[in-house]
């Protein structure tokens, strides 16, 4: 049987954006990644911004993703270019990332996130984690009525990131995976 998927969010749960920006949070390290280095187009996405963007990692929080009995996926406006800026800082290899399309940034009538729907298509029917920091009970719902397998939303505070119990949890779930 496949590995689930675990669709990665960055900013929230790998760049804790939300911390007091004066203090960088223990054990990560500062990225600064420039304007002209992104690669999203029309003015869409990161490359909206005017100046270079500081992200925070955590470079351990790779290998504790390597180690979970999942199949990695990015779920990101950085895109592919998370395999560019975040996967070399965490140690990661390039990994597969779901291309939002025109859906990127675009806002559901019913309330539902963008990338709820995007998210459960990838999937195809197949378990999978999806680790954000702007879920909500409608996505719950959403997965829950759309999607033909098993669905975990894993909320992460934007303020920590990700913390050892959501690893724990990330864990627990692979594993009810496997029975």
């Amino acid at each position: 049987m496949n590995r689930p998927l675990l669709f990665l969010d960055v900013d929230g749960p790998l760049n804790p954006y939300a911390a007091k920006p004066e203090r960088r949070p223990d054990g990560y390290t500062t990225l600064r990644v420039p304007l002209d280095n992104r690669a999203h187009e029309e003015g869409r996405g990161l490359s909206s911004r005017r100046r270079p963007l500081r992200v925070w990692l955590n470079p351990e929080h790779g290998r504790l993703l390597l180690r979970l009995h999942f199949e990695l996926c990015w779920a990101t406006t950085w895109m592919d270019d998370a395999n560019r800026w975040i996967a070399p800082v965490l140690g990661l290899p390039e990994l597969p990332f779901v291309d939002f399309g025109d859906v990127l940034l675009q806002e559901r009538p019913d309330g539902v996130h963008w990338k709820t729907g995007p998210l459960v298509e990838y999937a195809d029917g197949r378990p999978f984690a999806w680790v954000d920091d702007e879920q909500s009970e409608l996505d719950q719902v959403y997965v829950t009525s759309h999607h033909h397998g098993s669905g975990l939303l894993h909320h992460v505070n934007p303020r920590v990131g990700l913390l050892e119990n959501d690893f724990h949890t990330l864990a627990d779930f692979a594993r009810s995976m496997d029975t």
